[in-house]
């Protein structure tokens, strides 16, 4: 019999009439949603072939609440825990710390990074924070075009610099960049409560497997504002450059890459295979020119073979490090949602 959630087994159909099936519930599902005989219930036929059964009125709410004490935690660890409940889809965060230390500058910090966190409550040794937005308010593809935009608007204006534009139009990077990352964490928190819950899928208009690739997209868009903020950021420390560098084929090609991704991100709803083809080819011309002038900077002499080696191998030892970071971060995620309890409001 099944008891639980995550627990299953096989019930058979009877015959009612002569072209009605039965099928008994489990009676401690019944029990958990206060359902009683003649309770309406709605079944939704689903493209799997499944079918899923939910009672029609739900007079509960379900809230996710997590706590996190400083006691009990590393030093110096509270962000990256904050951080791990509201994408595990935390509702609500409660602080416990010392009366002489409250975390304030780290919750506030965690507040600019997330987007819908508030303080509800600050006591002398606790402090509560709450998600007043909901999952389904902010459109899973809205995120990706504004990622995108702030992305494409960084390129438009380092293309500006190099074309003798003022430097200050990348003044902002560093905000640009981390409204990205917000994003980022936002889209991760829906795609994870999507999993967990029908409902947000529903008012998000997508499927579980539509939010697995929606949160590969994003990571795809936050990846590519690193490097160009990376990029940003040489330019605005060696401004002596930019009369070298732009005639270089990198940034020659810049306006081929960006067009290239505009016709990406018009796919994303229309679908459209040719051009999404079409684009990937362009890209993939891009990379090819792009190994070849890399290579014939490790040629031309042996001076610039030697720092463009070293470059290379601090580079992809500096990915692994982040990459090996993205690992624990998901660790993190993985322990905050075991953590989670659920406290249903009448």
């Amino acid at each position: 019999m099944a008891l639980g959630p995550g627990d299953h087994d096989v019930r058979k159909l009877q015959a009612t009439g002569g072209s009605t099936f039965t099928l008994s519930l489990p009676k401690p599902w019944v029990l958990h949603n206060q359902l009683e005989p003649r309770s309406s219930l709605k079944v939704d036929w689903r493209p799997s072939g499944a079918l899923r059964i939910t009672p029609l009125q739900q007079n509960q709410r379900v809230e996710r609440h997590v706590r996190i004490n400083l006691d009990e935690i590393p030093p110096k660890s509270l962000h990256d825990h904050l951080m791990g409940a509201y994408i595990s889809g935390a509702d609500v965060i409660v602080v416990f710390h010392s009366e002489d230390e409250p975390p304030t500058k780290i919750i506030r910090r965690f507040l600019r990074s997330t987007r819908g966190f508030e303080i509800v409550e600050e006591n002398v040794n606790s402090t509560e924070l709450r998600c007043l937005l909901n999952p389904g308010d902010m459109p899973l593809h809205a995120s990706l075009k504004r990622m995108y935009l702030l992305v494409s608007s960084l390129v438009r204006d380092l293309q500006e610099v190099f074309s003798g534009g003022d430097i200050d139009f990348l003044s902002d990077h560093e905000e640009r960049e981390s409204e990205v990352d917000s994003l980022l964490y936002l889209v991760e928190r829906q795609i994870r409560i999507v999993f967990e819950s029908y409902q947000a899928a529903s008012r998000l208009n997508v499927t579980r497997g539509q939010a697995l690739e929606y949160a590969n997209l994003a990571r795809c868009l936050e990846r590519m504002m690193d490097h160009v903020n990376n990029l940003t950021l040489f330019i605005i420390e060696h401004t002596e450059h930019i009369s070298t560098l732009k005639m270089t084929p990198p940034i020659l090609n810049l306006p081929l890459w960006q067009e290239a991704l505009k016709e990406l991100m018009i796919n994303i709803r229309t679908q459209d295979s040719h051009r999404i083809e079409t684009a990937r080819h362009q890209l993939k011309t891009l990379q090819t020119e792009l190994k070849t002038y890399e290579t014939s900077i490790f040629d031309s002499e042996k001076k610039n073979r030697q720092l463009a080696a070293a470059v290379s191998i601090s580079e992809s030892v500096r990915r692994l490090c982040a990459y090996s970071r993205d690992f624990g971060e998901i660790l993190l995620n993985m322990k905050l949602s075991a953590l989670m309890v659920e406290i249903r409001d009448d």
